[in-house]
């Protein structure tokens, strides 16, 4: 005798999207083995876990103008944020920052070595202060900042 299925699950907006974009932002896999930010132990992520990255020579620029920092990766190229998931959703992170859905970084040759903990049990650097410092950095006017055009 077979069970009768339940209730669909509800499929949201955020769900789709982020269906659509898999692992890494992109709809096409990505080639050689995936590298991941790991949450240390002893912390939670319950809001999920995408990273930041910014170049090695913006990183010592952008930490003291967070008023609060989460975990912070760091190798010889890219310093990476953990931010909790969807701190993309209606930003465009200013270049050269990159953003990483799942804290995947696919053409790392390693995971970055974690070079700051937060006292705490959350790994999250808040993504707005993030956003705007990388903006005023790299002389990219917010998102929302810009003007309309019909």
């Amino acid at each position: 005798m077979r069970a009768r299925p339940g209730p669909a699950p509800v499929l949201t907006l955020d769900t789709l999207v982020r269906l659509r974009r898999g692992p890494g932002g992109d709809p096409a896999p990505t080639p050689g083995p995936l590298r991941r930010l790991a949450v240390p132990d002893g912390m939670t992520a319950p809001l999920g876990c995408d990273a930041v990255s910014a170049p090695a020579h913006l990183g010592p620029l952008l930490m003291p103008r967070l008023p609060r920092m989460g975990c912070v990766y760091a190798d010889q190229a890219h310093w990476w944020w953990l931010v909790p998931s969807d701190s993309d959703y209606a930003l465009e992170w200013p270049a050269p920052a990159r953003y990483a859905t799942g804290a995947i970084l696919p053409d790392s040759p390693h995971v970055p070595g974690l070079i700051h903990r937060p006292d705490g049990t959350l790994p999250y650097t808040p993504p707005i202060p993030l956003y705007l410092a990388l903006c005023r950095l790299t002389g990219t006017t917010p998102t929302w900042s810009r003007p309309i055009s019909a």
